[in-house]
């Protein structure tokens, strides 16, 4: 899948003309932390609990991916941070490999949809990794993950966790623009080896 042509970049706005998010502190508390066990069902069919995967882990979480042909709630590109979920997996998908080559065991997306609603985004992105779901905000909830909301759902603000051996290693947060989220995380592995 690696040499899959990137899939829906025709979908990445112009980041110019989308509200940037800011540092508003709210992800400095999971800088070192030990994670709890909360099991996550995942698209692949099993079920993950980030605390007990031993080795290094990146997960990025994200608000929501649309479905083609249903728009976004309205005002959706005005929430700062909120639009680029699919440019974001599809730039993590694109570097897989490279992050596999620089130790990363394991690699996933998180998003508070359901797994069935995630499963159409993991096919039709062509996704070499499982996409984890927390739909009941427990894993969320248990470290503080940043969240807004909007239309009546409860959404995970856009940051990435480096997780060594259940613990935190590093937080990148606010993310943006998302489609550079994987070279960033790239980045700064390169620079720890």
């Amino acid at each position: 899948m690696e040499n899959t042509p990137p899939a829906d970049w025709s979908q990445a706005p112009d980041w110019a003309t989308i509200p940037a998010p800011i540092d508003d502190g709210a992800a400095n508390r999971l800088f070192g932390l030990r994670l709890p066990s909360v099991p996550l069902p995942a698209t692949d069919g099993s079920a993950y609990d980030l605390s007990a995967l031993p080795g290094l882990v990146v997960v990025f979480a994200y608000p929501r991916t649309g479905t083609p042909g249903v728009n976004n709630p309205d005002g959706w590109d005005l929430i700062p941070g909120a639009r680029g979920c699919t440019p974001q997996s599809c730039a993590f998908r694109d570097s897989h490999a490279e992050l596999k080559a620089l130790g990363v065991d394991h690699l996933f997306g998180l998003s508070t949809q359901s797994t069935a609603y995630q499963q159409e985004a993991a096919e039709r992105l062509h996704l070499p990794f499982p996409i984890l779901s927390d739909a009941n905000l427990e894993f969320a909830g248990s470290i503080s993950l940043p969240t807004f909301e909007v239309v009546g759902m409860k959404l995970l603000k856009r940051c990435t966790l480096i997780i060594r051996d259940g613990a935190v290693e590093h937080v990148f947060y606010p993310v943006f623009p998302p489609d550079q989220s994987a070279k960033d995380v790239v980045n700064w592995l390169t620079s720890t080896v």
